[in-house]
């Protein structure tokens, strides 16, 4: 299984901007997904998750702003992130959880300028 992040750049405060997770290897029946977000000098802390019921939960600080889909017809997660803010900065990766297994893709970098 290999996901592909991609949809990262520079945007200002405020701009929006949709992050593709794109997964081969697999096929999404319901996924069990999540978005991290590591911002500089920090853990990694999840910012999405969509539980394989199909119950997304957002971390409080991204609520209202952003939001995680999943296009099963394509095998790709997708986060659009609105009314984005510096604090948002970072790299950003998506996770599946298959077959008892943790995958990971390679990350994908956003930068919100003030």
């Amino acid at each position: 299984v290999q996901l592909v992040e991609s949809g990262g750049g520079l945007v200002q405060a405020g701009g929006s901007l949709r992050l593709s997770c794109r997964a081969s290897g697999t096929t999404f029946v319901q996924p069990d997904l999540r978005w991290y977000h590591q911002a500089p000098g920090k853990e990694r802390e999840w910012v999405a998750i969509r539980s394989s019921n199909g119950a997304i939960e957002y971390k409080d600080s991204v609520k209202d702003r952003f939001t995680m889909s999943v296009d099963i017809t394509w095998n790709t997660a997708y986060l659009q992130m609105n009314n984005l803010k510096p604090d948002d900065t970072g790299i950003y990766y998506c996770q599946l959880h298959a077959s008892s297994r943790d995958y990971w893709g390679q990350g994908t970098q956003v930068t919100v300028s003030s």
